[in-house]
């Protein structure tokens, strides 16, 4: 398991190449929701997501141990994205594996960060598949989006950040979860520097997999998938799972029509640009609000990197 030493090494590792997001509150959405809300707010991260520093945090270090000339993964986007710039910072070649369906505006900026796209199928099959065979053919060395300690203890550092930040104790933490490295990072970030945090999380119901992955105990599939929040259609692995079993509190279903008038409050009222995956940690706070009201509550917004043309709203 990612240790303190190592989430923190790697903040100081990462640090001059990412941005200190800041963190925002809303008296609107405070009165909506009865909670007392921060907002950590990656969508105002290099590449538009929280994802740049584990990217960044995996290839300095495959950097220092001269582990590979080039890089590999598969992303829907902000990973790759992640990837993509990391790669260009220490002049790696990087070959990204995109589904086909992913977001236009997340294919053109890989490639504008000068890594190769590669398109497959929308199935995690597809994807694992043109990961090998990048590998056989350029010797790339997989850096997997969330399958990865490297990843995991640079995503932490973004719940590391909010707690130094805001001078008071959260009673709360959310994150989204797709793959899960933002959660388990998220969560062994609140054991180590704020153990009294509880941490949850938010899932869409069209790609529910995590919360029936934490009851059995093992990787589950989703039935089906069919979800605006493109960045969370990938189901954990072992890895993200046994630290989200042990750390995480609970996993909330919302739905589509939730996520996007949660990503509407959150446009019209904190006037700031947030894809869906973000909207659904709101969503889960408005949904239950039972559960949150009178506390103090740490929200991550995982990205803004959002399609203008096919606003959902």
């Amino acid at each position: 398991m990612v240790t303190q030493e190592e989430i923190e090494q790697a903040h100081d590792r990462i640090r001059p190449y990412i941005h200190r997001t800041p963190v925002l509150t809303n008296q609107t959405l405070n009165s909506l929701t009865g909670a007392e809300i921060y907002f950590k707010c990656e969508n105002f991260q290099k590449v538009g997501a929280f994802k740049a520093r584990g990217g960044v945090n995996a290839v300095l270090q495959i950097v220092q141990n001269k582990e590979a000339e080039s890089l590999t993964t598969h992303s829907s986007g902000n990973h790759a994205q992640a990837l993509a710039y990391a790669a260009r910072k220490v002049g790696l070649h990087a070959y990204i594996i995109m589904p086909r369906t992913a977001p236009q505006v997340k294919k053109d900026a890989v490639r504008g960060y000068g890594a190769q796209v590669i398109e497959c199928e929308p199935t995690l099959e597809a994807r694992e598949e043109g990961v090998q065979k990048i590998i056989r053919n350029k010797g790339a060395i997989l850096v997997h989006p969330f399958d990865n300690d490297r990843i995991i203890a640079g995503q932490a550092t973004a719940a590391k950040e909010l707690f130094e930040d805001i001078d008071i104790t959260l009673e709360a933490l959310i994150t989204p979860v797709g793959g899960g490295g933002l959660l388990s990072g998220t969560s062994l970030s609140a054991r180590y520097f704020s153990p009294t945090t509880q941490v949850f999380a938010g899932e869409p119901e069209g790609a529910a997999d995590a919360i029936y992955s934490v009851k059995s105990g093992t990787v589950q599939k989703p039935e089906f998938i069919r979800t605006i929040a493109d960045g969370l259609l990938t189901t954990l692995s072992e890895r993200t799972l046994a630290i989200i079993r042990k750390h995480v509190a609970e996993i909330f279903l919302v739905s589509d029509e939730e996520i996007k008038q949660a990503m509407k409050l959150i446009w019209e009222r904190m006037k700031i640009v947030v894809e869906p995956s973000s909207a659904v940690v709101l969503a889960v706070v408005i949904r239950h609000k039972e559960l949150f009201t009178g506390k103090r509550v740490g929200i991550i917004l995982s990205g803004g990197n959002v399609d203008l043309s096919k606003l959902p709203f």
